[in-house]
């Protein structure tokens, strides 16, 4: 990884490390909005309010949430890996995109609109779910583990579960990482190995360059993986603190006024119960003075 650094600074300066940062940025925005937010949703329906989920559980809802978001941010993602390989190609072959916009614009243009969710999508789709349920359901998992039975207290737990899921990510999403690479890098057109899915390239590259090529970069993908994962989960964790803060105050002043509203409805019930009380009695108090 240090290696490529230096190769990248040498070759195409210090820049050359931020290529594809706007795709890059895109694609989170997309990409783990859609899967964030679908995970709290789908755990909802699936009875997280009764009671703490299984782990097969999580993981579906992992799963389901990582495939929607990764079919949501193909473009971006496929914008992304192009122009961050353009580097590596000989000058003739690099397309040459100028951001993010001109690289769906051109991709939209010169290959279809369909081609940003036919070139890659299943394998990206197949990445997001594994590595989804590394994130989010292994965080998950960890920190209950971490604070139910071990015993900790809420915050070491979790920064440690936040290393933990990193870990599992990046350990469960390499392969299928680098298959995706692969696909969307290849160009038929050049003679240049032909894969036909995820499942296809993962098994000639076993074939052809052994077990361990499905983890080359793996050390990349941990350090890439570390500090995402532990930024991330600790702003969602402070971020969901604080709209309990916020909405806190609006549920009591709810509670507040309708305590009051049903207070007054009382107050006045009980004036006019009295006043028609006072009334009978005037009313039997005049009879009687009358009959006698």
């Amino acid at each position: 990884m240090l290696q490529m650094g230096v190769n990248i600074v040498r070759s195409e300066s210090p820049l050359g490390l931020l290529k594809g940062v706007d795709a890059s940025i895109a694609r989170q925005l997309v990409y783990s909005g859609v899967r964030f937010g679908m995970y709290d949703v789908l755990k909802q329906l699936a009875g997280e309010d009764k009671g703490p989920l299984s782990t097969p559980a999580k993981a579906a809802c992992a799963i389901s949430s990582g495939a929607m978001g990764a079919f949501a941010g193909n473009p971006g993602d496929l914008a992304m890996v192009r122009m961050q390989a353009d580097g590596k190609l000989p000058v003739e072959q690099r397309r040459g995109y100028k951001n993010i916009f001109d690289a769906v614009s051109t991709i939209a243009r010169t290959e279809g609109v369909l081609s940003m969710w036919r070139t890659g999508v299943v394998p990206n789709m197949n990445r997001a779910a594994i590595i989804t349920v590394g994130q989010l359901a292994g965080y998950d998992t960890c920190k209950e583990m971490l604070l139910h039975r071990a015993g900790f207290k809420d915050g070491l737990p979790t920064t440690s579960a936040c290393l933990m899921a990193a870990f599992l990510a990046a350990l469960m999403s390499n392969p299928v990482d680098v298959a995706k690479t692969r696909l969307m890098n290849q160009k038929p057109e050049l003679g240049g190995p032909v894969y036909t899915g995820t499942l296809n390239a993962v098994t000639t590259m076993v074939r052809t360059e052994g077990p361990l090529s499905l983890y080359k970069g793996f050390a990349a993908t941990f350090a890439r993986q570390c500090p995402f994962v532990v930024v991330t989960f600790i702003t969602v964790e402070q971020l969901k603190n604080l709209m309990k803060d916020l909405e806190a105050p609006a549920a009591r002043r709810a509670t507040c006024g309708a305590a009051s509203f049903f207070s007054v409805q009382q107050l006045r019930k009980e004036q006019l119960q009295g006043a028609r009380t006072i009334q009978a009695s005037h009313f039997w108090c005049a009879a009687e003075e009358e009959f006698w």
